[in-house]
């Protein structure tokens, strides 16, 4: 076979991390006079880091995700008082292997998304599948949606390694459609220890006002506090330190 016909084999066999990198480890190895083995262990190598980044990105694109955060690019000299050691033990995904739990709770704008969205980030890049939904806007789809729709959805939202609930109960009160999938969320997530991460604005001595049902509010809580890790986040706003940083250098009209 010549380089046309290896390269053409490559690609019928699928091995396109070894057909992208061919020529560039041919040249390698004959510059350095390389064993075969070390040659073939480097292209081995390039596929499997090729198959690896794919499945990553996959990963990341079926997530819902729509940024690549980090607890790294975090201020969190903002807010000193911020639980930081329990948001770096979040990130060290053991709650999803344990199948437990974690709330975040606290103000607006003092960083729970940017959390969460890091610790669900972190676990796409780990292996696991993983669902980031913003809670008020799905559930609300859910209600409006057909029941065979509404039976794929909640499929959907159980299936995965974690489940990240952002914002639950930023319009305060919710359907009556929306807090039962909640409860069937929650209750058969936890049969099947499969991990939840919910952010909130609203403590939870106030779940049974927003669900209309404070038996109902119980047993969520019930199921989800068993295995859990609570997270109180107090302290300024981002979101109003940015706007004030924007007026502060937008030049006045003359």
């Amino acid at each position: 076979m010549n380089m046309i016909e290896i390269e053409r084999a490559l690609r019928e066999l699928r091995l396109s991390g070894i057909a992208e990198t061919l020529s560039t480890r041919v040249m390698q190895a004959q510059a350095a006079q390389q064993p075969f083995l070390e040659t073939f262990a480097a292209m081995l190598q390039d596929e499997l880091d090729r198959r690896r980044s794919r499945l990553t990105e996959r990963r990341f694109k079926r997530s819902g995700l729509d940024e690549r955060p980090s607890l790294a690019d975090f201020d969190w000299r903002f807010n000193p008082k911020l639980p930081r050691s329990a948001c770096f033990e979040l990130h060290t995904l053991k709650f999803i292997g344990e199948g437990a739990n974690a709330l975040i709770i606290g103000k607006p704008g003092t960083g729970k998304s940017h959390v969460a969205k890091a610790v669900a980030y972190q676990a796409t890049l780990q292996g696991y599948d993983v669902r980031y939904l913003e809670a008020d806007t799905e559930f609300a789809r859910y209600a409006l949606a057909t029941t065979a729709e509404r039976t794929e959805l909640l499929k959907d939202w159980v299936a995965p390694d974690l489940l990240v609930l952002d914002d639950l109960f930023l319009a305060r009160r919710i359907s009556e459609h929306a807090a039962e999938v909640l409860q069937a969320i929650v209750h058969q997530r936890y049969k099947l220890r499969r991990a939840v991460l919910i952010t909130s604005n609203r403590v939870v001595q106030d779940w049974g006002k927003y669900l209309g049902d404070a038996t109902m509010a119980s047993t969520i809580l019930d199921r989800l506090m068993h295995r859990c890790a609570m997270l109180e986040f107090e302290g300024k706003s981002f979101r109003l330190k940015e706007a004030a940083a924007r007026i502060a250098v937008t030049p006045e009209s003359s």
